[in-house]
Order: structure tokens, then sequence, then C-alpha cells
């Protein structure tokens, strides 16, 4: 594989900062292809945007502006996946009183590809879930969750595969360690697998066996843990794998304004985003592909 590199744009009005030996000018021929992916996390049932006495997030979020902020994405470029990295359930009464269903319908209505599953999902049990999938017109990637012995068992996939302008992208998914972290009785005989091991497994299948140009892992691990280190997080992952282009995290409220950089374990750059929680922000990276597939990208969070 050739090297890839990255240009981030640092925030919206800025210059864009570039690494390695690509330059603005290396992505704008006609030749160049581009991938959009916009992706959220952590929402928690905010289906309205916050009011605007409602502190720092006063005015933000609600799945109306968010759609709107969608569609007009979309309208500028065609090849643009929506993803979620987990967490949809539990946080307003929308959730108490439905049980998921509306934040299924209105992720359906906005037309997301993808998503995860996050610990939080998990809140109505794992029966709960499950009851509500029918509302979902998405597909839930879950790699190292094994749901065998479960109800949910053939209801998620490890990865899903899209194309767009002729260009192959795979879509994993990897959820936290739920022992300690949920009741046993919520999640049931849900087995949890090593994320690094599984990880490494599904960038092998999807590089080398399906010829992935793109490799996108869509995470609930957390975006990183200074107090405890050993703790699998999407910085130790980053760094303890290869051929992933993007981690696109959750769970730990982390708010970037724009996506961090990381040496795999080859030394190569990758990516690493995550944008908070509510439905506040919406992620937004612009992977360009030469003629060479070289890739350089441009990532912002973008408030909604």
């Amino acid at each position: 594989m050739k090297r890839r590199n990255f240009i981030q744009q640092v925030s919206a009005g800025t210059a864009l900062a570039t690494l390695g030996s690509l330059g603005l000018s290396s992505f704008t021929t006609t030749t160049t292809k581009k991938i959009t992916i916009l992706h959220t996390n952590d929402v928690h049932s905010h289906i309205d945007a916050f009011g605007p006495e409602d502190g720092r997030n006063a005015n933000k979020g609600g799945v109306a502006r968010r759609a709107s902020l969608i569609e007009s994405i979309r309208n500028k470029n065609p090849n643009t996946l929506l993803l979620d990295a987990g967490d949809i359930f539990q946080g307003t009464p929308y959730f108490n009183y439905y049980g998921g269903e509306l934040e299924f319908k209105l992720m359906s209505k906005l037309k997301y590809d993808a998503a995860t599953i996050g610990n939080h999902d998990f809140d109505n049990g794992i029966d709960g879930l499950y009851a509500q999938l029918e509302h979902a017109k998405f597909q839930f990637v879950s790699a190292n969750y094994d749901f065998s012995n479960t109800i949910m068992d053939t209801h998620t996939k490890p990865y899903k595969i899209f194309k767009k302008d002729g260009l192959i992208i795979g879509v994993f998914g990897l959820g936290i360690e739920l022992n300690g972290l949920v009741d046993p009785t919520m999640y049931k005989e849900t087995k949890y697998l090593d994320p690094i091991e599984i990880a490494q497994d599904m960038s092998r299948i999807l590089k080398t066996e399906i010829h992935c140009d793109l490799i996108i892992c869509l995470s609930h691990l957390g975006y990183n843990y200074r107090k405890n280190p050993n703790k699998v997080s999407d910085l130790k992952l980053a760094g303890a794998t290869k051929d992933i282009d993007l981690i696109i995290g959750g769970h730990t409220h982390t708010f970037l304004s724009k996506p961090t950089i990381v040496k795999n374990i080859e030394g190569k750059n990758m990516l690493v985003n995550q944008v908070g929680c509510y439905g506040i922000n919406l992620g937004k990276i612009d992977f360009y592909f030469d003629s060479g597939k070289n890739i350089s990208a441009n990532g912002t969070s973008i408030v909604v």
C-alpha cells in the first residue's frame, strides 16, 4: 500500500494544515474522488434542541436541525455516509416513554447507513433493544459482541460494505466491555471479545480479502483513559492496529474540534474522532482519493 497522507482542517474558516507531501492542489484535479463521512455519538435520546436557558448547550442540537444540515451536505456530495457510534438510548423522557422506537424511526428518516451498539442501548435489556429493531432501517455493526446465545443473534453484522463512486468502504463496529458497566441481567449471555484482536481480524478481512479502499471503525470503547492506561480506548486501538483509516468513537463524550492524527502500528497516519454528546455536533470528514488511491482527509466538527 502506498503511503497515506492526511490533511486536517483545524476549524471552520482556518487554513488547512498539511502532513506529509500532499498539498491542497493534489486533490483538486478532476480525477479526484471525494467521500464524505458524517457521524454522531452518544445522542442519548435528545430529540429536541436545547432551549435558550440550557446553559452552554443553549439553542444547540435537535434532530430537525441535524436533518437539514445532513441534507445540505448530501446535496453537495451524494457520496456521503452517515454513521453513529452508539448510546442512542437513554437520556430524555422520549426514551422512558417510547423505549427507543422514536430514536430508531428518526434515524431511519435521516437515512443513517450504520450504527454500533453502546452500553446504554441495553438499558431496557437486550430484549428491549431487540424489540425496537423493526424500527431501524439501517444496519447495526458489532464485531466483538458475540450474540449467538441471545435474542440478538443474526440481527447484527460484524461489518458492512458500501460502494461509492467506484470505491469500496468497509465499516465495522466495536463495543465496550459490559461487565461492571451494565447489569448482567440486561445483556444476558452476550460475550465480549477482545476489541484489539477483533479489529486486527476485521481490518485484515476488509483490506486483503474484500480490498476496501477505506476502512472505518465505529467504536464505543471511549477516546482515552489516562487514569487507566491498560483499558482499551480508541487511541490505544489506533496504535495497536493497521489498515484502519478512521475510528469514529463514543462513550466518553469527548468533544474534539478536529480529528486526532495517530500513528498506527506501522507508523502510518490514521484519524480518531468523536463529537461529544447529545447531538450538539455533527462530525464531518472528507476523504479524497487521487488516481493512485492515495488518501487525504479534511475533518471538522460542525455545531448543530
